[in-house]
């Protein structure tokens, strides 16, 4: 079935959506402004000659382009925005039944969409900023983009029910991680993965959570809220983090990072450098 075509009001509520609602409302605040401005421009004075001509048209042209997106577009993230907040109550509510029944079952009588969201709500918890990326299907590639300070870790969601998740779903990944400059990475599955897909994963800050995992990770983060750390109050960087790396450097003792070289005949070549860089400079090799 054909995808139906989205309107570009459609399309940006719908990018908004996914985005954290505060970041849609500040974006509705710059685009007001900034076709206001282009709305209120002067118009060119009226000259002879084709390009004197040109530029009369172009400026009425961007004005009424400007006149229009300042009201649409603000309205369209403002939606978005609203949408968010919507998806983030539905996603805390899920967690909470999930958490309310932590076992396999729970997970396999959530639909594929849902699966996404409450992986989304867990990372949330852990003080990650989610950015949801799900694609029109099951399998959309990476489905959720998580943000620690600078750091960026992208995650794919599989619910498969009967089949193992095998190693080319992590080696699919771990492209992706390397075109974004991802420095981690995360398979959530609501099964288990094969011996090969573990085996790649290992040494290339790639997590590969199963059922027991995930179920683990949900009950922690609603430990974390009934006991009064709400998900405003956000944990540090370095205990988010660990739960993908598990590299430490062998001079200061902080997490490694994955980093490609830059020098002259080894780049592209990966290697493990230290979070601390350049204030230590502790190195290791990748598996």
């Amino acid at each position: 079935m054909a995808k139906k075509k989205l309107s570009l009001f459609e399309d940006i509520a719908h990018i908004a959506s996914k985005l954290p609602w505060q970041v849609s409302l500040i974006l509705a605040g710059v685009a007001y402004f900034g076709f206001h401005h282009f709305a209120a421009m002067p118009p060119t004075p009226f000259q002879t000659g084709a390009g004197h001509i040109g530029a009369v048209v172009t400026g009425g042209l961007i004005r009424t382009v400007g006149s229009v997106m300042q009201y649409l577009a603000p309205l369209a993230l403002a939606l978005g925005a609203l949408v968010s907040v919507f998806n983030r109550r539905k996603q805390s509510e899920l967690h909470d039944r999930v958490a309310a029944t932590p076992h396999r079952g729970a997970l396999e009588k959530i639909s594929w969409s849902e699966f996404e969201g409450l992986t989304a709500e867990v990372f949330r918890r852990k003080g990650f900023q989610v950015i949801e990326r799900g694609g029109a299907g099951p399998d959309g590639g990476v489905d959720v983009e998580l943000r620690m300070g600078a750091d960026k870790y992208l995650v794919q969601c599989k619910q498969w029910k009967s089949l193992k998740v095998g190693v080319a779903t992590v080696r699919e990944l771990y492209g992706v991680m390397a075109a974004e400059g991802a420095v981690g990475g995360f398979v959530v599955a609501s099964g288990d993965f094969t011996s090969d897909a573990r085996s790649f994963a290992e040494g290339r800050a790639i997590k590969l959570v199963h059922t027991a995992e995930l179920l683990k990770m949900v009950a922690e983060t609603r430990k974390k809220v009934t006991s009064g750390l709400t998900p405003a109050v956000k944990p540090n960087q370095a205990e988010a983090a660990a739960t993908v790396m598990t590299h430490f450097c062998p001079k200061c003792g902080s997490r490694m990072v994955l980093r490609s070289s830059k020098k002259v005949g080894a780049a592209g070549n990966e290697f493990w450098g230290c979070s601390k860089f350049p204030g230590c400079r502790g190195i290791l090799k990748t598996d």
